[in-house]
């Protein structure tokens, strides 16, 4: 497209942190440390995790570059930036979450495919951009719409980025129209992450941001919105990114008995410990982040010393200094919420968290009941093991 171009290879890839831990090269897939996870509500935007499929576009020209929003509408469209800019600009505080965040753990159970990430696959930014909703008021279709007269039902979002998975075609996700056009669902076209312009790694120069979805479906580097009457049928759609049960393996997989992944279920996990500690026996922090899809609010924290025997309630909070309360209006309802409590360990011990969300939604006790080929949503009781040195003094 005019403006922007999908290199061939990896030689003009931009400069990143040198904290990140890299999963993978080519494409470049690395998350933060956990213990820098938590040193701050709000990500820095270079901690943030990244999650590539392919070389980082290059934007050429900023003037020349634009969205096509095409598809079962009366008055399709070429959108610049400045037509985007020009629409009224919002905030969103809101988590994006790799589906295959904490994989590796589940990859212990039982081997599975896809990259290894730990506990931080995922980050806390302020957004800013144009509401999706208005955007599509551009073209003809009204707040709160589910189904255009053409029959379009839901919005794709086609990238610049070029992948394998689609044998070098573009990265492409889709969400409902009705989510689409819903103002309070905060769909943004953003263009600014953390009060500065978008970076490369995280989309420059426009972005999807789908807040309470897994992290697939806010696609990066737009290129089109096209209005459908299915659901998009790229390759992360129908045959990646979808929750089987531990019976399926890749002899008897059927993708087509399966919906694509939406919301994330509630999710937790201690960063300010590593798998195993060694230390010396009294006070321990424990620090970490918990978080559920759908804009629903975390409701309680549980944390055990004792491998889940006995369980005590964490402090919760986005902002210090400001209480926080589930659904409030100063809370933000798309974003995590960070936990700490501390224990009085004397010998060697387990501890555990787990979430329950404004929806009662708990996290499974067991990695093996949730299992499954690809991976995904690991939100099992997230444990690390302390070792305990007493001192001789």
């Amino acid at each position: 497209m005019p403006g922007i171009r999908a290199p061939v290879n990896y030689s003009d890839e931009p400069t990143r942190h040198p904290s990140l831990k890299i999963n993978a090269k080519e494409p470049f897939n690395a998350e933060p440390p956990r213990q820098a996870l938590v040193s701050s509500y709000v990500t820095p935007t270079e901690l943030f995790f990244n999650r590539n499929h392919g070389p980082i576009p290059v934007v050429d020209d900023i003037e020349r570059y634009s969205v096509s929003v095409i598809g079962l509408i009366e008055k399709p469209k070429e959108l610049f930036m400045k037509d985007i800019m020009n629409l009224p600009k919002y905030n969103v505080t809101a988590t994006l979450q790799c589906a295959g965040n904490r994989r590796t753990a589940m990859s212990n159970t039982r081997t599975v495919k896809g990259v290894g990430w730990d506990v931080s696959a995922l980050g806390n930014a302020i957004w800013g951009g144009a509401k999706l909703a208005d955007v599509l008021e551009l073209v003809g279709i009204s707040k709160f719409t589910s189904v255009t007269p053409a029959g379009g039902r839901h919005v794709e979002f086609v990238s610049v980025d070029k992948c394998k998975e689609e044998n070098g075609g573009p990265y492409k996700a889709s969400i409902p129209l009705i989510q689409a056009t819903n103002p309070e669902a905060d769909v943004l076209l953003a263009y600014e992450m953390n009060g500065e312009t978008l970076n490369r790694d995280h989309g420059y120069p426009l972005r999807v941001v789908v807040p309470g979805v897994i992290g697939a479906r806010s696609v990066k580097w737009l290129d089109t919105i096209n209005i459908d009457s299915q659901v998009c049928q790229g390759f992360f759609m129908q045959k990646d990114y979808k929750m089987f049960p531990p019976s399926v393996n890749w002899d008897n997989i059927d993708w087509s008995t399966r919906r694509p992944q939406m919301d994330f279920p509630v999710q937790s996990a201690i960063c300010s410990l590593e798998d195993m500690n060694v230390g010396r026996n009294g006070k321990i922090a424990i620090k970490g982040y918990a978080v559920s899809g759908g804009g629903r609010g975390i409701e309680r924290v549980d944390i055990s010393t004792d491998g889940g025997k006995t369980w005590k309630e964490a402090s919760r909070y986005q902002k210090h200094g400001v209480q926080y309360i589930a659904d409030e209006e100063n809370s933000d309802k798309w974003a995590w919420v960070l936990f700490e409590a501390e224990a009085d360990v004397q010998s060697n011990t387990v501890i555990v968290v787990k979430a329950v969300d404004t929806a009662a939604n708990v996290q499974p006790e067991k990695v093996e009941d949730i299992w499954n080929l690809r991976g995904i949503l690991n939100t099992s009781w997230h444990r690390v093991h302390v070792q305990v040195r007493h001192s001789s003094m």
